[in-house]
Formats: structure tokens, sequence, C-alpha cells
């Protein structure tokens, strides 16, 4: 009877509130879903910096054209990636079902709702070591990305309240690290502004300094509350078209030396991680062989539909594109899914989407003790 009395528009209007107050419900509900699937906190260097140095003023960038030009997101326009499309990170991401790509810490839009899928503090240049990567002025540093993190912490805590925060960063957020490559490439390795560190310091001491850096920098983040760590170790650097053509080698062979100071740090890193897991309870450490991945790649180039591991696609100089970095006057290949390298230094998409596959559903020849899906779900 009541109902009789009730006019039409007054009708729509309560169907117009129901239909909001349901909408409201969804996106509630839409949030809590990808707060399921969790965040990835992306710590490292150019291989996995999403834009942040797009923020500095730095000689190390890649917001320019060619760079991006296959990724989807931006349609195709640079972004800082230092690749054409999405980076290692990015396809990691994806894999596990997380909505957004981590967002660059240094972005202006990185607040709020949006750092709850996850941050990226990577930037090019950046090392282990505070000196690492001088030569282009300005870069972050692994101490600095942890500082950053701990400013996005203060934050998680005001979005979620202390108690669910700690939480969603032990048990719902994966930390992962790639760095070291330019603590060898752009620090112990470079001549004019290494010679001191060279001459006083052999390689076991510089790896020792890096690996005693990486651990205060790991347990930092162990008591910002994360739980969930993989690391990268360093690839093969002595295979990337830049050492190769500087050196000039023959196709098929790399430089000697990039790769044994690689294959040194990376038996330590081994050692390091799990020293890590007994000191740090609760605390799982996946360690991911980025140098066999990446070796695997180069050396059965054909079997993954490549052809060629050792020539730069987008790059100027000597046999292989290697020395003059990626840019609007770079020559440019016409297929770029066929190179594993898109620029002297960084892999293609299709080649970091081939490194991200065998990361998240991978077997222990790669990564140890677990890959990254299962880590999502520990």
């Amino acid at each position: 009877l009541a109902m009789a009395r009730i006019r039409p528009h007054s009708l729509i209007l309560l169907l117009l509130l129901a239909t909001v107050i349901c909408f409201l419900g969804k996106a509630d509900d839409d949030d809590k879903d990808s707060l399921g699937l969790g965040a990835s906190y992306i710590f490292g260097d150019s291989l996995v910096d999403a834009g942040n140095n797009n923020y500095l003023p730095t000689l190390s960038r890649a917001n320019i054209r060619p760079n991006g030009i296959d990724f989807t997101a931006s349609g195709g326009s640079p972004t800082g990636r230092y690749t054409n499309g999405r980076t290692i990170g990015d396809i990691v991401g994806e894999l596990l079902g997380q909505p957004h790509y981590a967002v660059p810490f240094l972005a202006p839009n990185t607040t709020g709702k949006a750092i709850l899928t996850g941050v990226n503090y990577a930037s090019g240049g950046g090392g282990i070591l505070n000196a690492t990567g001088r030569i282009f002025v300005n870069r972050l540093s692994m101490d600095i990305q942890v500082d950053y993190f701990n400013i996005t912490r203060q934050q998680i805590d005001k979005l979620l309240g202390p108690s669910k925060a700690k939480e969603f960063i032990t048990k719902k957020s994966i930390f992962s690290v790639t760095i070291g490559a330019n603590d060898f490439l752009n620090n112990y390795m470079l001549p004019v502004l290494s010679i001191g560190a060279r001459i006083s310091q052999t390689p076991d001491s510089f790896i020792d300094d890096m690996l005693n850096h990486l651990e205060d920098q790991l347990t930092r983040l162990y008591k910002l509350d994360a739980r969930k760590f993989v690391l990268g170790n360093v690839g093969p650097i002595g295979c990337i078209p830049y050492q190769k053509t500087i050196n000039q080698l023959s196709p098929d062979e790399c430089v000697d030396l990039p790769n044994k100071l690689a294959k040194q740090y990376n038996e330590r890193l081994t050692d390091l991680l799990a020293e890590l897991t007994k000191k740090l309870p609760g605390s799982t450490f996946v360690h991911a062989n980025v140098y066999d991945m990446v070796m695997e790649v180069i050396t059965n180039y054909d079997k993954y539909g490549f052809t060629t591991a050792n020539k730069a696609c987008c790059g100027n100089g000597g046999q292989f594109a290697g020395i003059i970095p990626c840019g609007p006057t770079s020559s440019m290949c016409s297929d770029r899914s066929k190179h594993v390298f898109w620029d002297p230094y960084h892999p293609s998409e299709a080649a970091n989407i081939i490194l991200a596959k065998q990361l998240v559903d991978g077997d222990s020849r790669y990564v140890n003790p677990m890959n990254l899906r299962k880590l999502r779900d520990v």
C-alpha cells in the first residue's frame, strides 16, 4: 500500500541510489580483489627501470624514441623503459595477475591506492654501491631506493592502518631486486673513474664490498616488513653488444673479464641468500639465475625464434651496432622480435618475455628454492 504512494520520479531516484550503492560495493570489491593479488616492489637498474630517471637530471635516460615503440600501454611512446616494450618486471607482474604495472616512485601520480599494486624504485645506472654510475651524474643507488621504500611503507600504513599494512607487506608483496651489473660495468671496470679502486682493490675485495652493502640493504627492507624476496644475479655482461663491439670480438665470443667477475659475484650471492634465510626469521629469498637463463638464450637463440644474439636492434657503431645507445638517429632493425638485444646493453621485449616466464613458472635450474608463482602463494 505504501508503495502506491511513491511518485514515479521518487521511484527513479530510489533506483538510481540503489545502482550507485551496488556500484560502490563493486568498486570496493575490486579494490579487495586487486589487494588479494598483492604488489610488486621493484628495485634495481635499467633492466627494470620504468621511468624514474625521467625525473632526474641524468645522462642515463630512455624517454626518447624509439624506446617504447612496442609498449602497448603508451601507444608506442617512450616511457623511460630501456627496451622496445615491457621490462621483465612488467611481464612478471602481468603473469602473476596484477592489474597494473608497478608505478615509478618519482612519478607525480604515484600516490594513494596506486601504491598498493606496486611501486618501482629502479634507476638506470644505479648500483649496490653509491659510487656506481657516477659517469651518468645522477641515478638512484640501492641505498636511496630503500630510503624511498621507507616513504612508501609509511604511506601504506596510512592507507590500510598499521596491522593490515603489515599483513599486506609480509604476505601479499614480492620484493624483486635486479642490481649489480653497473657495479662492474660502470664502476669497477671503468678505467677513468675507478683506476684508484682497480689498483687498491682485488675483485674479491670489491665483491666483498658489494655483498656487505647488499646484505645491509636487504636487512633494512626486512625491518620494513619485506618477507618475500627475489634476487636476480648478474647476467653475462661480457656478451652484451657494447662489450663485444669495443673488444672487437667475433660473433660467437664473449668478453672474458666481465663474465668472470659476474660469475664470481654470483657464487657469493648464492651463499649470502642462504645465510639471510637462516638469519631473518620468516623470510624467503628466491635466487633467480639470470646468468644461466640469458646464456641459454644467447647460445641457442635460434631455438627461441631469434635470428641474432649479438647485434643490437637499435644502436650504431661497429660490427654489432654496440657503441652509440638507442635514440632518434639510431638505425633500427625491421623485426624487433628476432633480436635478443634491443640496444647495446638491454634485452628486447621478446627476450624479456622468455626470461619472465622462466622466473614465474620455471624450475630449479633457474629459480631456487621456488618460482615466483609459488612465492606469491606462500
